[in-house]
């Protein structure tokens, strides 16, 4: 479990396939604090670490990761954004993330608002996943390649949020341009309520 602050950049330093899974090899500051079988949320994806070596980790993403997350377009060289799991004796500064991405989303515009940044992403809005909880509601949580923000102006497949320069900095959206694909997950609070009125 994740609270979607991100705690920085890592930046991939190799990739592997084999057979349907890619090996991702990393460098952050915190390797040396990592262990096997440690999870850590890449993008908002949920990892385990499999290998560490030469002051840098590997993670395993098997198909079905690829196909619902944007890690399947990374490269030598991208800057993705990781976090360590929760400590259940910390604060919560963002909101309940699991680290199990829905789907992507794709960056439909930027707006320099002098001193911040405004995103405006679109999704694949199907009815029958809303009915599930997919969706995103005025001033709710949604995580964004791992960060937790608050959602602004949603309609039926789009949202918008608002990022301070600290978070635009320490974050890999200074590097999201119109047509990104990022990951989302939406509030896992919402999809329980769904789910509870469904059974009603």
């Amino acid at each position: 479990m994740f609270s979607g602050i991100v705690e920085e950049t890592a930046i991939v330093t190799g990739i592997e396939r084999e057979q349907d899974n890619v090996h991702f090899t990393l460098k952050c500051s915190f390797v040396d604090e990592l262990k096997i079988d440690q999870s850590v949320a890449h993008n908002g994806v949920c990892l385990t670490v499999v290998r560490i070596q030469d002051g840098q980790y590997t993670v395993t993403a098997m198909r079905e990761t690829l196909e619902r997350s944007n890690l399947g377009l990374l490269q030598v060289g991208d800057e993705v954004n990781v976090e360590r799991s929760m400590m259940m004796n910390g604060r919560l500064d963002g909101h309940i993330v699991q680290g199990h991405v829905d789907q992507t989303a794709e960056c439909i515009n930027v707006e320099d608002q002098e001193g911040s940044y405004q995103f405006t992403f679109r999704y694949d809005y199907q009815k029958e996943m809303a009915k599930r909880g997919y969706f995103c509601v005025d001033k709710g949580s949604v995580t964004v390649n791992g960060t937790s923000l608050t959602v602004c102006n949603p309609t039926e497949d789009t949202f918008q949020v608002c990022i301070i320069p600290y978070t635009f900095e320490h974050t890999n959206f200074h590097n999201i341009k119109v047509g990104t694909q990022v990951n989302i997950e939406f509030d896992i609070i919402g999809k329980y309520i769904a789910r509870m009125n469904a059974l009603s």
